[in-house]
């Protein structure tokens, strides 16, 4: 099944796919690893400074060596491109899907924007994401201090005027650490004005990492001084996938927790160790338990329907 295809088979049967952000080759082993335990669908995202971080030339190596490697479906997708050059990198890197994000811009700027991107992007069959609305916090090179929800209007006007093939919606999730000053909150009945104007279309939550509790407090525990942090509980983002046609959620802060917890634990209880394959094989397979948490508890793709 194509990534297209997915995201419709998402809305029919109440599920959505895990975008997953890696930064590193244990990170993107450690999300195909926790996916393949499962069999399931996923999809492996890179921001553009983890582009920058990794290296265009090594980045697209990756990408071919993985393809080769794993039979699962997965998908290589490009989280937040801030403009049409770097969306036009990542698919000539190979990337399957690509979120141009012109959520800062006036409305009329975000959709030339976008449009300019799709039309570049469909003439090779990758999948364009675009985002309306704006969440608040920082993300690598995201970054916005106010928070404003989609207009469901503006949403089918966007969508018709654009082409894109998926919509990342602003509903009261945000990104980084620390989520909410106060009780975790999404905004459903926006979503479900905008699915109304938009019958079986994708929509995407970004911003969407849980933040566990547990997680903070044994990184502290071990040294850490995380002082203020909470996500998005389990139990909303599975209901905005399993009720409504949010299709893709996107996790990166999770990913980072968890990478950070093991090295903290690793080297806790092996304290003269310096063998690198040790350590970062622990936080791969740590990445992997995560994965597979997400997927089965909190998305909801082991029940989705059978191919």
């Amino acid at each position: 099944m194509t990534l297209k295809e997915y995201y419709q088979d998402a809305i029919q049967n109440g599920y959505a796919l895990g975008a997953f952000n890696f930064c590193n080759l244990e990170s993107l082993k450690g999300i195909l690893d926790g996916a393949t335990k499962l069999n399931a669908p996923v999809i492996v995202a890179v921001s553009s400074s983890a582009m920058k971080h990794m290296g265009e030339e090594y980045l697209k190596n990756m990408i071919i060596a993985t393809k080769k490697t794993y039979n699962i479906p997965f998908f290589f997708h490009l989280d937040h491109g801030k403009d049409f050059e770097i969306c036009k990198k990542a698919i000539d890197l190979g990337f399957d899907s690509v979120m141009i994000d012109g959520s800062s811009l006036p409305f009329n700027e975000n959709v030339k924007l976008t449009k300019q991107v799709v039309d570049y992007a469909h003439k090779f069959n990758i999948q364009v994401e675009g985002e309306l609305g704006r969440l608040l916090g920082v993300e690598d090179e995201h970054i916005s201090n106010e928070s404003i929800f989609t207009s469901p209007i503006e949403a089918k006007q966007f969508v018709e005027k654009t082409g894109v093939d998926s919509l990342a919606v602003a509903i009261g999730t945000s990104h980084g650490i620390n989520k909410y000053n106060k009780e975790p909150k999404l905004e459903f009945d926006i979503l479900q004005k905008i699915q109304d104007n938009l019958p079986n279309f994708p929509l995407v939550l970004h911003g969407a990492s849980s933040v566990d509790e547990k997680t903070i407090d044994k990184i502290n525990l071990l040294g850490g001084e995380i002082k203020k942090a909470k996500g998005v509980p389990s139990e909303m983002l599975k209901k905005a996938c399993t009720q409504y046609n949010i299709c893709k959620i996107n996790v990166d802060t999770d990913i980072r927790m968890a990478t950070t917890l093991a090295l903290k634990e690793f080297f806790n209880k092996n304290k003269d160790s310096v063998d690198t394959k040790k350590y970062f094989g622990y936080v791969q397979e740590k990445i992997a338990e995560l994965i597979e948490y997400k997927i089965e508890n909190v998305f909801n793709s082991m029940d989705r329907k059978k191919d």
